[in-house]
């Protein structure tokens, strides 16, 4: 099911919410080769295949988010920290004011600034009482499996391989091998000046790859959910 397809006398009649499951992205550079929504799609593409195995309920996508490495690109779009606390903080704390007390936050975009906004974001709902939330990006998934590969990063072979699964029709060929040069605990004002907005080499993406990493994403959910489901709240 989806959150926006059903009716608020549908909402009314289940006897038990299911989990439900909140996808949160960015608009923001992937390279020259990839769409701006590719943090979106990405979980999009996996997680309705994870509400069908699992009865969970698939809620609106949450389209922006947190940018801070790739926001000197044209095309990035960022929310700041607080707005992006706040406005989760909120969607979350309706969902659980509906019944719906299990949540499973789902971020195609996994920087670290972006990741503890959403964190914060739960932290206050969960101390409120009453919820169970489960947040994570799906490359937290994919950088603990055997798809990790050192140099491989943004824009590049895994996440290339990603959108070619999920829409082939937006990809623009292949972006240049690249990596990402900002000094070591540095701050800087512009990245472009050390990355070319691509980590890795998205020359060796193929869809069959982006096929098998999106199966391994998909089980795990699938086991995040049902793990949630199970929980006393």
């Amino acid at each position: 099911m989806r959150l926006d397809e059903i009716t608020s006398a549908d909402v009314a009649r289940l006897r038990r919410k299911p989990v439900v499951l909140l996808p949160v992205g960015a608009i923001e550079q992937h390279g020259p080769h990839l769409p701006l929504g590719a943090d979106i799609l990405q979980p999009m593409h996996v997680l309705e295949r994870v509400a069908k195995r699992t009865g969970a309920l698939l809620a609106p996508p949450i389209p922006y988010g947190l940018v801070v490495t790739s926001r000197p690109f044209p095309g990035s779009v960022s929310v700041s920290f607080d707005a992006l606390r706040a406005y989760v903080r909120d969607v979350l704390a309706d969902l659980v004011r509906n019944g719906f007390r299990r949540i499973v936050v789902v971020s195609g975009h996994a920087e670290g600034v972006h990741m503890a906004a959403l964190r914060t974001a739960a932290k206050e709902v969960v101390d409120a009482g009453g919820a169970d939330v489960t947040v994570l990006s799906d490359y937290d998934l994919v950088y603990a499996s055997e798809f990790a590969e050192p140099g491989e990063g943004h824009a590049g072979k895994i996440e290339t391989s990603r959108v070619l699964s999920a829409r082939p029709d937006l990809v623009r060929g292949r972006g240049a091998r690249g990596a990402n040069r900002i000094p070591r605990h540095a701050v800087v004002r512009d990245a472009r000046r050390y990355w070319p907005g691509v980590t890795g080499d998205p020359r060796k993406a193929s869809r069959a790859l982006g096929e098998r990493i999106d199966r391994l994403v998909e089980r795990e959910l699938v086991a995040i959910v049902r793990a949630a489901a199970r929980r006393r709240v």
